[in-house]
């Protein structure tokens, strides 16, 4: 038995439905050894910044239970570099990619919709990054008004007829009612959820085990939360969205689709697994083989309530 697992979200068509989210495959042909790129159904950047960054001190990482914490601070090396280094490989395979993007301004983020835009069609979709635990500027804690992330999806909308997901944390506030603005105000899609504010202390140093203090919390311990929020958001808002949050396995993948996710995107998994990615695309494979379900979409928002 065949499974068409073919996605279409707007006018974009993904091969299928598993993706690999921001910050956590590299910044560009790092896991190539590990996964074959070209089946995946879309590639999500690591997020870009007009002007490079260094991030925050190390220590930035560290393991967590039922997860781990990180406090990267968004480096990476900038527009600039983007464009010059990371667009050609990209050009090369034939797997739709995702842009993610932040800024600490306005200006920001309409100066790297306006450069991704002219880089159509190798740029199929921009993910605004509003909820990044991890910086001052630009981070969660200085989008938590919703004016400023409105004004920001709408001069990004006026910029770019490109598809566009805003992405979301719970730490924003009530993302239900944001997802609405959002939406409202010019997104195509929403990415849910980004990771959740927390901290962990090294006892025999009475210290805590980030420099930074506190970093983003990712991995199987925010598995119900994100399941939750894609529940409510795809009730209250009917928009495509691209689900992440403690995916680990193809039963994790296959939760977040009965529950109306449109795309999964796989990512603290990388770091433990760098095969997660096609693990789980085999195991939604083999369970619509397995349940006689011909098409992705018999699955999708099939959940049972």
């Amino acid at each position: 038995m065949k499974v068409d697992l073919t996605t279409k979200i707007g006018h974009l068509t993904f091969r299928n439905p598993v993706a690999v989210a921001s910050g956590t495959f590299g910044t560009k042909d790092e896991y190539a050894s590990f996964v074959d790129i070209r089946k995946l159904g879309a590639v999500i950047t690591k997020t870009i910044t007009v002007k490079p960054r260094a991030g925050n001190p190390m220590p930035r990482i560290c393991e967590t239970s039922g997860g781990m914490l990180n406090a990267i601070g968004l480096q990476n090396k900038g527009l600039e570099d983007f464009l010059e280094h990371k667009i050609p490989y990209f050009k090369k395979i034939n797997t739709p990619l995702i842009v993610n993007i932040a800024g600490e301004d306005s200006g920001d983020f309409v100066t790297l919709a306006r450069a991704l835009h002219e880089r159509q069609p190798v740029v199929k979709a921009l993910e605004l990054n509003f909820s990044c635990p991890n910086v001052e500027a630009g981070g969660a804690g200085h989008m938590r008004k919703t004016e400023r992330i409105l004004e920001i999806m709408r001069l990004v909308r006026e910029t770019t007829d490109m598809t566009l997901f805003a992405k979301l944390s719970p730490e924003l506030g009530d993302v239900v009612e944001i997802a609405k603005a959002v939406t409202a105000a010019g997104a195509d899609g929403l990415s849910l959820i980004n990771t959740l504010k927390g901290m962990a202390v090294d006892i025999a140093k009475r210290r805590p085990k980030l420099a930074n203090i506190t970093g983003g919390l990712s991995g199987p311990a925010i598995k119900p939360v994100a399941l939750r929020y894609v529940y409510e958001v795809k009730k209250a808002c009917p928009v495509p969205v691209i689900a992440m949050g403690g995916i680990l396995t193809a039963a994790d993948a296959i939760e977040f689709l009965m529950t109306g996710a449109d795309l999964v995107a796989v990512g603290t998994a990388n770091f433990v697994n760098p095969g997660a990615t096609l693990e789980i695309l085999e195991g939604i494979e083999a369970y619509c083989k397995a349940n006689k379900i011909s098409q992705i979409s018999e699955l999708r928002g099939s959940l049972n309530v």
